[in-house]
């Protein structure tokens, strides 16, 4: 079966590629995990490095690094970044916090997927602890503050697109996802013991 039966030359293959391209979005975002992989395989999006400790070279150099905040359409939370820019030496690990709040009766469980901007810094971002690594539950009216250690790395400025970069935009989104079992049993467990009691059949 051949796709787009009617049309031939530049405007199938405009027709195909606009369809691939819906496709691969539709697929990335139903999905957190595969949106993560597929960043990561292809490199759109600007996905990030991870590193298992700081650089070890420290340039004189700075750049500017912007934190960004979002929620999916159907995420509860609040959702920021405790400051919006800073400036850190290139190679220098920087530290930043976002801050989550859960305003519901109940816990919810989510999942961050994240990006850089603009793209060709992102094979420079190198992220060492990150909220983002892993699923983060807040139970009812808690508030987290949620760390996020990185260092751009000295290589950057020897790039030929590298090179230009002078502020780079950290982003995160984060998704609602199910609770663990876990917190499943135990929200469960709560909901039992706050039920009211069957009140007593007068007999007599």
């Amino acid at each position: 079966m051949k796709l787009f039966p009617n049309m031939t030359g530049p405007k199938r293959t405009v027709a195909q590629t606009v369809t691939l391209v819906l496709v691969m979005g539709s697929l990335a975002w139903a999905s957190v995990p595969f949106y993560d992989w597929f960043c990561r395989v292809t490199g759109f999006g600007g996905a990030t490095d991870v590193a298992e400790a700081g650089s070890d070279v420290v340039l004189d150099e700075t750049i500017t690094v912007r934190f960004d905040a979002s929620l999916a359409r159907d995420m509860p939370w609040t959702f920021k970044p405790e400051v919006r820019e800073m400036e850190i030496r290139i190679g220098e690990t920087g530290l930043a916090f976002y801050e989550a709040h859960n305003p519901t009766d109940r816990p919810v469980a989510g999942q961050a997927a994240y990006n850089v901007t603009p793209y060709e810094a992102g094979g420079f971002f190198d992220k060492i602890e990150c909220f983002c690594f892993v699923e983060q539950v807040l139970q009812p009216g808690e508030t987290m503050m949620m760390p996020v250690s990185f260092f751009v790395d000295p290589a950057i400025v020897d790039d030929r697109e590298g090179q230009y970069v002078h502020t780079i935009t950290l982003s995160y989104t984060f998704y609602e996802i199910d609770l663990p079992e876990e917190f499943q049993q135990a929200d469960a467990g709560a909901a039992a013991l706050t039920s009211p009691m069957p009140s007593a059949i007068d007999t007599d």
